[in-house]
């Protein structure tokens, strides 16, 4: 009897975008990947990101298990946890539309939608654990800073970013790397609601918020303050 057949799972959790009740048989590929993605991550657990995972997750949904490798050929961990990543995004945007953020601060909307993340995935921490473990290896990790940074993307957009100059990036990569810290304290947090995480959350945030406010004030006055090229070229012709 198969590995996967005989060890107790954790019921994953829906993530509003697609129900028990969904019929997979009429999904495309791309929409099976993500469908799949939640289950496959309950299986990581206990097997990690590999085929056994991919063939308990598509026994679990009821999904052929030859379409499920269809949908992940060759079983690539990085393809799976890229998909998993997506359900992620997929869910916070339903649970989180701009629209519904446009009530919070902008402090208030970032920590929202990171705590979001973290709730989604607190019940399958070892998972998450060796997801890390998969993109931290240098093959991975380009790709992995990609999914990051479209993270980080998402969650500036919903958050009404819409800076285009340089801020844009700075913006993003700051937060997919506060992200990525707390990660790491969430893998390894056993206190109770995992409070430590959620503390170094909110002192990274507030530590990015005072930077934002500095570096606002600094550019503020920067603009405020005469131009030197100008000066200088009024002295050597002066306004007639």
């Amino acid at each position: 009897m198969p590995t996967s057949s005989v060890r107790r799972r954790e019921p994953r959790k829906t993530t509003g975008l697609l129900s028990d009740m969904t019929d997979y048989s009429d999904l495309t590929l791309d929409e099976l990947r993500i469908a799949l993605a939640p289950d496959i991550a309950a299986s990581a657990i206990f097997d990690g990101w590999n085929e056994t995972a991919l063939i308990a997750a598509a026994e679990m949904a009821g999904v052929d298990v030859d379409v499920a490798k269809l949908a992940f050929p060759g079983a690539k961990p990085m393809d799976m946890i890229a998909a998993w990543i997506a359900s992620v995004d997929a869910a916070m945007e339903a649970e989180w539309p701009a629209e519904r953020l446009a009530t919070l601060k902008i402090r208030e909307r970032i920590r929202t939608l990171v705590a979001f993340r973290l709730e989604a995935v607190a019940h399958i921490d070892e998972a998450v654990r060796r997801a890390l473990a998969v993109m931290a290896q240098p093959q991975n990790a380009p790709r992995a800073l990609k999914l990051g940074w479209h993270s980080a993307d998402i969650m500036w957009r919903l958050a009404g970013d819409t800076a285009t100059d340089y801020n844009h990036y700075t913006k993003r990569a700051i937060l997919a790397g506060i992200y990525s810290a707390t990660l790491a304290v969430f893998v390894n947090d056993d206190s109770e609601g995992k409070a430590d995480t959620h503390a170094f959350l909110e002192r990274r945030i507030d530590g990015v918020m005072k930077f934002e406010k500095v570096k606002a004030q600094f550019l503020r006055s920067e603009r405020e303050l005469p131009s030197l090229t100008r000066f200088l070229g009024r002295l050597r012709y002066p306004a007639r």
